[in-house]
């Protein structure tokens, strides 16, 4: 699966956060997922900097070891002042256990074999267990750090990255105003665009699984409803809870004038080979030839004889702006990068334009989740736009952080502005699209309209 979650209760990881400053947890390794191999540990969390180890067993213990240098199976041991172990115990205990090293020196011993702290040595043999020496380099009791229990049921890693503060000047410039919102409003409304037989642009989103893109439309239709809707299908789950190729248009209130403006959701794309959204069918979904509703089937692209299958379509049926979508607290996994590289390619031969949404950028960042208003001084929000840009081969000024609505019961003015400031670009991209388009084309197209308008008649 191409969505790797921390198994880390909300409990837990404020109490393990409470053992450091401003920092939050990225999720680097799962070995669930990746596997009880040392080579995957070292494959996912050398050179990463500060990393902390979360290891779970069937007692209920959370327990591990941190520690401020790189692995990078130098076969050395690595002196760290600031290496711990801990433990959250089972749950029964208020407070988390921190015990540093005897002699406040000791960091661990960077082999190629599993993380060896001395005292405690994770991925043992390549299993799920861990051998304890208590007095070893740290001193402890066993029953306290993970009550003699040794089989893990699961080991994780992550990256320990400082939030930083405010920026000294915002990355962008918004505008926090009611104001503003009601100019977006306007304008996306009357908006039109610049090509004969084209009323609407079409969007289409694309992105892993659970990266927020059927909330993301849930989020624009309940803003220009003026409430909180859910057409479009959208949950927590390992598997992409879209199975369909959807085009939902937008209506400014109930019963209102449709929206300039159609969003396209896909299946979501998935690490495995045969799973999730085949990038085979992203042609034909480009070119207009896939009808609303097609089930889709991720080892088998849709074939020309299908029922679901256009053999022509016109500009007005075919994708404008390809928009991906990422969510900030989800590990981006190699396959899924690659699988990206090889959509990117497709879509820049096609010559259509693309945008980038982070997603979940309140819960990336203490610093938004305070004030969303924030998100363009947060120091960890834009280094993080930065790294996605540079991973992905998108420009910054592609990347675009937003927040979909989740649990709220009401619009919130921030939300919707980061929205509304999406669709725009959306829009202002779907223009370059239109501006790239040869006249031969354009005209056809029109001719093709009029003639069916007639026939309708």
């Amino acid at each position: 699966m191409s969505v790797v979650k921390s198994s880390l209760s909300s409990d837990q990881e404020k109490k393990l956060l409470s053992l450091f400053g401003q920092v939050r947890l990225h999720l680097l390794y799962k070995a669930s997922v990746h596997g009880y191999a040392s080579a995957s540990f070292h494959q996912r969390c050398d050179k990463q900097g500060p990393t902390l180890l979360a290891a779970y067993n069937k007692s209920g213990y959370v327990f591990g070891a941190y520690t401020a240098k790189d692995y990078s199976q130098s076969g050395v041991l690595v002196s760290d002042g600031e290496a711990f172990l801990y433990s959250l115990g089972n749950g029964k205990g208020n407070a988390p256990l921190r015990v540093a090293s005897n002699d406040g020196k000791y960091g661990f011993t960077d082999g190629a074999a599993g993380p060896d702290f001395g005292a405690l040595k994770f991925l043992l043999q390549d299993a799920a267990a861990v051998a304890s020496y208590p007095g070893q380099a740290y001193t402890f009791k066993p029953v306290d750090m993970h009550g003699d229990d040794l089989y893990l049921t699961e080991l994780e890693a992550y990256r320990v990255e400082d939030i930083g503060g405010f920026l000294a000047k915002p990355w962008r410039a918004t505008e926090w105003t009611i104001k503003r919102k009601q100019e977006l409003m306007k304008k996306i409304q009357e908006y039109q665009p610049e090509l004969s037989g084209v009323t609407q642009v079409r969007v289409l989103l694309v992105g892993p699984v659970g990266a927020g893109k059927s909330s993301f439309f849930n989020s624009i239709n309940s803003l220009f409803r003026g409430h909180m809707t859910s057409q479009a299908i959208s949950g927590v789950c390992g598997k992409s809870v879209t199975t369909q190729f959807r085009s939902f248009p937008i209506k400014a209130g109930r019963g209102g004038k449709k929206l300039p403006l159609v969003l396209c959701d896909t299946m979501g794309l998935e690490s495995q080979p045969e799973a999730g959204l085949n990038v085979d069918d992203l042609y034909n979904i480009y070119k207009g030839r896939i009808a609303d509703r097609y089930q889709f089937s991720p080892g088998t692209p849709l074939q020309e004889d299908a029922p679901c299958y256009r053999k022509t379509s016109t500009l007005k049926e075919q994708i404008h702006c390809v928009v991906y979508v990422f969510d900030m607290c989800q590990l981006l996994c190699d396959e899924i990068i690659e699988k990206m590289a090889a959509i990117r390619k497709r879509t820049n031969l096609m010559n259509i334009p693309q945008l980038l949404l982070m997603t979940k950028v309140d819960e990336a960042c203490p610093l938004v989740k305070e004030n969303l208003s924030n998100i363009y001084r947060s120091e960890y929000i834009y280094k993080k736009a930065q790294q996605l840009s540079t991973a992905l081969g998108i420009p910054l000024c592609c990347v675009l952080p937003v927040k979909n609505y989740s649990e709220e019961l009401e619009l919130e003015l921030s939300t919707d502005l980061l929205l509304l400031s999406a669709v725009q670009q959306m829009l202002r991209y779907a223009d370059s699209f239109f501006e790239n388009q040869p006249e031969s084309e354009s005209e056809s197209d029109t001719e093709q309209e009029m003639t069916t308008n007639r026939n309708e008649v």
